[in-house]
């Protein structure tokens, strides 16, 4: 059996991949890497603001959401994880965590050593160049949820991130015109797009009644991508996928 079937670190390699060249040899030298694998419950913290960390967390399974809290205990959350992302890359080069992780659902998490990739980084730059475009790419997607929060109607706002979720996820292997799981209560939704659980009702109603999504406690699913797509005003250009929307290309090296 090749290595490929049996570590969850094809994931990860996947997942670069879409933002960043890699080669054969690159995708063989990140599945050799030391890993350790665990269960995490939802609700579980996988990161707390302020913790020091020596390894590196990807999301084999499940989904994480990423959070700050302000002095009041109000809770923004600032991003979402999904299966083949490391949720703590930044940590290779931060000493101490400015955020929260916390597993959404029942999460499986593959543990690499900072040393090891940190090693494999030096000896291979292009996987080193991944690894930045990856983090590059977070800041991006963190741009456009700014954005949303400060220049977006509530409905254009939920639209907006619905069509995310799904061209994420089809990226990682959902059928086109599938339903996707959205694990995620009103109240953690509200605390995604700054508002309140009561107008997140209100409001995924009002796409359901119009017949943009349907909308159950297994997921969504999108009738028509388009016109969803045209009440969020949604563009991936943002998320710097390969292909079809950008092409990154590694540094010269003389």
């Amino acid at each position: 059996m090749s290595i490929a079937n049996i570590s969850p670190l094809v994931r990860m390699a996947d997942k670069l991949a879409l933002h960043a060249p890699i080669s054969v040899e690159d995708r063989v030298s990140l599945l050799e890497l030391p890993y350790a694998s665990r269960f995490f419950e939802a609700g579980s913290y996988l990161l707390r603001d302020g913790d020091t960390r020596d390894q590196c967390g990807m999301l084999v399974s499940g989904f994480a959401y990423r959070h700050k809290i302000n002095v009041e205990g109000l809770r923004q959350i600032v991003s979402i994880h999904i299966p083949g992302e490391v949720y703590d890359l930044q940590q290779l080069h931060l000493a101490t965590a400015d955020t929260n992780v916390q597993a959404l659902t029942r999460c499986e998490i593959a543990t690499i050593p900072h040393e090891a990739l940190r090693r494999l980084a030096a000896e291979r730059p292009s996987v080193a160049h991944a690894l930045t475009v990856t983090t590059i790419v977070e800041l991006s997607m963190s741009r456009e949820w700014m954005l949303g929060i400060g220049r977006r109607d509530a409905r254009t706002r939920l639209a907006h991130l619905l069509c995310e979720f799904a061209f994420r996820l089809d990226k990682h292997g959902l059928p086109p015109g599938q339903a996707y799981e959205l694990p995620m209560t009103q109240e953690q939704l509200a605390d995604t797009l700054g508002l309140t659980a009561v107008h997140v009702n209100r409001v995924l109603k009002g796409l359901v009644n119009d017949g943009l999504i349907v909308h159950n406690r297994r997921g969504v699913t999108i009738p028509d991508w388009a016109v969803l797509v045209a009440q969020g005003g949604f563009n991936s250009r943002y998320l710097h996928m390969n292909p079809p929307d950008a092409i990154v290309r590694p540094p010269d090296h003389a």
